[in-house]
């Protein structure tokens, strides 16, 4: 059957259905009409004599619907049509008496909920000074081993004011060691109320830590980060349909259908971003593969108007707080387009699966063509949430060691050969340069340090090689051709190149010339029109990224005669 007709016929049911249950509450209302007359007319029938009375009470009790209530002895004496007006009065006046009660009700629950809460707050605070009295026990105890084995330590000095961290898991700080960190540091640490900020002052040298705004929205109650899945939950429906339509947008050469698939999908699982009371700000959707510790990020995207404020960032340093603490997962794959590699780089992720056994992932995770798979293990004894404080407190312990066996606080005189200019005489830096031979410095040391690290052609080749690698035309050629796809490719392309080896060859300064440039990204078209026929969509990619690859060339004037 069609679907529109068998909508049409089951909303014909629907609504005889509707019309028989109309029909049955007028009959049970008119058979209460009946009834409610018929003792009507008993009582006004009846004497006026007191037992009568009590005995009519009785069958009103009996006969008359919950929805009717007692009539009392005077209204008994009214004519017919006052005691109708005074039993709805009463109707009424119990209908309101039943909405009170429920109203108390809510309230005395309410009242009780709350006075639960309190209870289970107290009884969490008691439990978390328990547990920071019993660290602060050890960590006594283990102050004077590590005083000892702290070369310079001086205890004499102040001793480090502590900041909590808000943590979730319990032994967060005894596994990074947060509290070892401190102990080594001598200086102060202030906290700025107004922007989160941290403020260290190690040897004179300031070290300043800024939490991100969305770190500071999300302390202040603005925003929630949500772990949401289609469990036909009204408002996580409400949360997933938002996620659809922002990956929809930043994404648009996925298909919608496919998308709004997989958000939808109950394997899979969404951590959004939501600003109260319901506005999805971004999120990242995934499917976790408990059984093989990894999970692949299928999406990810922070709407267009809300990227500039570390959303995206603080939302990954959440998730990953989140699958490890709840899951065995402790590795992310995922597929990155040309613009999303930064971010991904910036987040831990790189390209090398090296790490985890492809076996365990292969077949297992969607791949796309033209994305690039990107690899993420996890650091087992860290809290991400709290990385950029870690690495604060480490550089700031790593400044302090380096200061004890530093000379840079010493200030020596100046040097003899400059006092008179018009009979300078010659300078031997490791004689005539106090401290300089004590740092290690030698003449090798300072042949290195005037040459050059990058060769002029650096900039405009690395410029040209980002413009190619995010060209539409250049999926084809991003990677090495995978000898297991394409068997015979390599008894036919001797000297084969792709744009991720001129990458490489970029970085590693192995480009003297801005010609030997130009030959490599050449070579990857004449290899591609040697294999491919001229029909072949690769024929034609190679075709228009040459084209692309020259126009970039020409707008460095410099160059542009070698395309010429």
């Amino acid at each position: 059957m069609p679907p529109k007709r068998r909508t049409r016929k089951l909303r014909q049911i629907e609504e005889e259905v509707e019309k028989i249950e109309i029909a049955h509450k007028m009959e049970e209302e008119l058979e209460k009409d009946d009834e409610e007359e018929q003792v009507i007319e008993n009582l006004t029938s009846e004497d006026e004599d007191e037992d009568v009375f009590t005995d009519a009470r009785e069958e009103v009790d009996d006969d008359v619907d919950d929805e009717s209530h007692d009539i009392s002895i005077e209204s008994k004496q009214m004519p017919e049509e006052d005691l109708e007006d005074e039993k709805d009065q009463e109707a009424d006046d119990a209908e309101e008496d039943e909405l009170d009660d429920e109203i108390e009700n809510d309230d005395d629950k309410d009242d009780n909920d709350l006075e639960n809460d309190e209870k289970d707050e107290n009884d969490e605070n008691n439990l978390e000074n328990d547990e920071d009295d019993d660290k602060d026990e050890n960590e006594l105890e283990n102050d004077e081993d590590d005083e000892n084995d702290i070369d310079g330590y001086d205890s004499n000095e102040p001793a480090l004011k502590k900041q909590k961290l808000d943590h979730d898991s319990k032994d967060t700080d005894e596994d990074v060691k947060m509290h070892a960190l401190k102990n080594l540091l001598t200086s102060k640490i202030k906290v700025d109320p107004e922007d989160h900020s941290i403020n260290l002052l190690v040897n004179g040298i300031k070290l300043k830590y800024k939490e991100r705004s969305s770190v500071i929205e999300e302390k202040k109650g603005k925003i929630e980060f949500r772990v949401v899945n289609c469990d036909n939950d009204p408002e996580n429906m409400i949360v997933l349909t938002g996620l659809k339509n922002i990956f929809q947008k930043q994404l648009p050469k996925m298909p919608k259908e496919y998308i709004a698939r997989l958000v939808f999908d109950r394997s899979h699982l969404s951590m959004a971003i939501i600003r109260h009371p319901l506005q999805v700000l971004g999120g990242i959707t995934y499917k976790p593969f408990n059984e093989r510790k990894f999970a692949e990020i299928v999406f990810c995207a922070i709407s267009s108007d809300e990227q500039v404020r570390g959303y995206g960032a603080h939302l990954m340093n959440h998730l990953k707080d989140y699958v490890k603490n709840t899951s065995p997962i402790r590795h992310f794959l995922t597929y990155a387009d040309n613009y999303a590699i930064g971010y991904f780089k910036k987040q831990g992720f790189t390209k090398d699966i090296s790490g985890l056994d492809k076996k365990v992932w292969m077949g297992y995770i969607k791949d796309y063509e033209g994305g690039t798979l990107m690899h993420c293990p996890m650091v087992e004894k860290i809290r991400y949430l709290d990385s950029g404080k870690i690495l604060l407190l480490q550089e700031a312990a790593i400044r302090q060691k380096i200061s004890e066996i530093s000379q840079t606080n010493v200030v020596r005189k100046g040097l003899e050969q400059f006092k008179d200019l018009n009979n300078i005489k010659p300078l031997n830096p490791l004689e005539d340069i106090p401290g300089l031979k004590e740092a290690g410095w030698s003449e090798e040391m300072d042949l290195l340090a005037q040459r050059p690290k990058r060769s002029p052609h650096f900039a405009p080749m690395q410029s040209i090689l980002i413009e190619l690698q995010n060209n539409n035309s250049a999926w084809p050629f991003l990677q090495p051709v995978n000898k297991d796809e394409v068997q015979d490719y390599y008894d036919f392309i001797k000297n084969p190149m792709d744009l991720s080896t001129v990458e490489l060859k970029l970085e590693n300064n192995k480009y003297d010339t801005f010609e030997s440039f130009i030959k490599d990204i050449r070579l990857i078209f004449s290899n591609c029109r040697t294999y491919n026929n001229e029909t072949t969509s690769y024929y034609k990619y190679a075709n228009k990224l040459e084209k692309f690859f020259e126009k970039k060339v020409k707008e460095f004037p410099e160059y542009s005669h070698l395309v010429d």
